[in-house]
C-alpha cells in the first residue's frame, strides 16, 4: 500500500498573520529562513513573533513571508509524538497571546521529487548564486513515497518551500481542528481537472 503525503499551505479561510519570528530581543535572525531550511538547528534562544493582523487565531499558522511552521501546544504535541526524529519544536512567544506556541522545524531534506509526475515544473533560470538546479516552483507536485526514507515530516531538495507532512500526521492534525492551513495530496494520480 502506497503511503501518501501532502504538502502544507495557506487556506483560504479567515485568519490571524504572524509574522516571521525573531530572537526575543527584537533582533532579526541572520537568517530569516532559518526555520524552513530543512536542518537540524542548534537552540536559537527565546524568540517571538508578532500577530501583524488579529484576524481569526488558528492553531497552524505560517509566519512571514518566509513561511515559517507556527502551531499551538496541543499541535506541537502531535509532531512530537508522531514525528520525534523528524522536527525539532522551539518554543516561539506570540505577542499579546497567553498560550504556548511552537516554532516546527522540519529537521529532514529528503530528495523525493517525481519531477516526471508533476503536472509542471519551472526551473531556475540562473540568475541567483547558489540557487543552481532548484525549481523556481512546481504545480501538481508529485513525490516517490518510496524515497522519503521513513520520514514523516519533511522538506524536499531543490523545493525547500515545500513543507510536506505524512498522512498519519495530516490526520492528526485535522483530529485537533481549528487550522489556518489546507492539504495537497503530492502522492498518487492527479485529480481531475
Amino acid at each position: 500500500m502506497e503511503r501518501n503525503f501532502y504538502w502544507v499551505g495557506l487556506a483560504d479561510v479567515p485568519r490571524w498573520l504572524v509574522e516571521t519570528p525573531t530572537r526575543a530581543s527584537g533582533e532579526a535572525f541572520e537568517e530569516p529562513w532559518l526555520f524552513t531550511d530543512g536542518r537540524v538547528l542548534t537552540d536559537p534562544g527565546s524568540i517571538k513573533s508578532q500577530v501583524s493582523h488579529p484576524g481569526t487565531k488558528r492553531a497552524f499558522v505560517f509566519g512571514g513571508v518566509e513561511r515559517t511552521p507556527i502551531v499551538s501546544e496541543v499541535l506541537a504535541n502531535v509532531f512530537s509524538a508522531l514525528a520525534p526524529g523528524d522536527v525539532q519544536l522551539f518554543p516561539v512567544t506570540l505577542e499579546g497571546e497567553p498560550e504556548r506556541y511552537f516554532v516546527v522545524n522540519a529537521a529532514k531534506v529528503v530528495d523525493a521529487i517525481d519531477e516526471a509526475r508533476c503536472r509542471e515544473v519551472h526551473h531556475d533560470d540562473g540568475d541567483a548564486p547558489g540557487y543552481e538546479g532548484e525549481f523556481n516552483w512546481i504545480y501538481g507536485l508529485r513525490i516517490d513515497p518510496a524515497r522519503t526514507g521513513g520520514a514523516q515530516v519533511f522538506r524536499l531538495k531543490r523545493f525547500k518551500v515545500a513543507f510536506v507532512v505524512s498522512e498519519d500526521i495530516k490526520n492528526a492534525l485535522e483530529g485537533v481542528g481549528n487550522l489556518g492551513v489546507s492539504f495537497e495530496r503530492v502522492t498518487g494520480p492527479h485529480e481531475p481537472r
